[in-house]
């Protein structure tokens, strides 16, 4: 390791209260501390107010009271970016599921020379766990494994507490590698639902690199004064030609949920399906202007509580 990263961790490690919370809970120091309390204090660092359990208003707010008792069943399912696969084949067709090349409980058993030259790989119980391969002859599968097998490990549902992550089997799926037109990295259209009617969508450009840019509109391509964890492009983002379609999807997949961002590719004018999140950012991203996270809040309208028993 870079002996100034190692000095960076150092300085943030003592100075960073935030920095620190997250490295002890990456490391499960706060594994045993109850979901309520747990998010109580991860709230209070990462957003500066406090959770108002009995009466939440905010959009972050409202993502904890949901994280804690609005749990079903196929909530597990929904975030399985394996067992997904199927739900979102029975709700809206397979033709929008991007073909699947292999599927291992084990990385280890992974065979390279059976998958073509360009694919993406993936693990299916977390969030970011992604490797693509735009060409066999240079893709590191020694490291990309080492990798996977240590991501096997972690239970993603103890970073932020979402509960539809905790009972996921752990997999490592590839898919096909999607290419729109001549772009290097596929936009991903994040359809933010209220109460089963699409009212956001946002936009991420050059997605998990050095460059990526993040915008929001509304669902008439109207853009939208508001940031969070990313800049705002320079150079706002075209509409894309599918986007009525995105619209319509997102309504289908929606419905019944009090909120629920629906993740999508357009690939040379076909719609693809990314995944599901129940808690956009785990509820706890800033919002630019503040008024957001109130506003957003206002659109949500809590269920009755429905919590599974374990």
């Amino acid at each position: 390791m870079n002996i100034y990263r190692i000095i960076r961790g150092g300085f943030k490690w003592i100075f960073n209260p935030t920095y620190r919370w997250l490295l002890n809970a990456r490391y499960g120091k706060y594994n045993l501390m109850s979901d309520q309390e747990y998010l109580s204090k991860m709230f209070r660092l990462m957003l500066n107010y406090d959770i108002n359990w009995e009466n939440p208003k905010t959009f972050n707010e409202k993502m904890q009271w949901l994280k804690l008792n609005y749990q079903k069943p196929e909530f597990t399912t929904m975030v399985d970016k394996y067992g997904v696969r199927e739900y979102v084949t029975s709700l809206i067709g397979k033709e929008h599921v991007v073909p699947l090349l292999g599927a291992w409980d084990n990385p280890n058993d992974i065979d390279i020379d059976t998958l073509p030259d360009q694919f993406v790989m993936k693990t299916t119980h977390g969030s970011g766990d992604i490797y693509i391969c735009r060409d066999k002859s240079l893709f590191d599968i020694d490291k990309a494994k080492k990798a996977m097998v240590k991501s096997m490990k972690e239970n993603y549902y103890y970073q932020s507490r979402e509960w539809p992550y905790k009972n996921v089997k752990p997999r490592v799926i590839a898919e096909q590698y999607m290419q729109h037109g001549g772009e290097r990295n596929l936009r991903v259209y994040k359809v933010f639902n209220f109460n089963g009617e699409p009212k956001i969508v946002q936009v991420i450009q050059n997605d998990k690199t050095r460059d990526e840019a993040i915008d929001y509109f509304d669902t008439d391509w109207n853009r939208l004064e508001l940031r969070q964890n990313y800049p705002n492009s320079k150079v706002i983002p075209s509409k894309p030609e599918t986007l009525e379609k995105i619209i319509e999807l997102s309504r289908m997949c929606s419905k019944g949920f009090p909120f629920l961002r629906t993740d999508w590719y357009e690939v040379n004018g076909k719609v693809y399906f990314s995944e599901f999140t129940f808690y956009s950012d785990a509820g706890m991203a800033k919002f630019y202007p503040e008024s957001w996270d109130l506003e957003l809040g206002n659109l949500i309208d809590l269920p009755n509580r429905t919590v599974v028993e374990e």
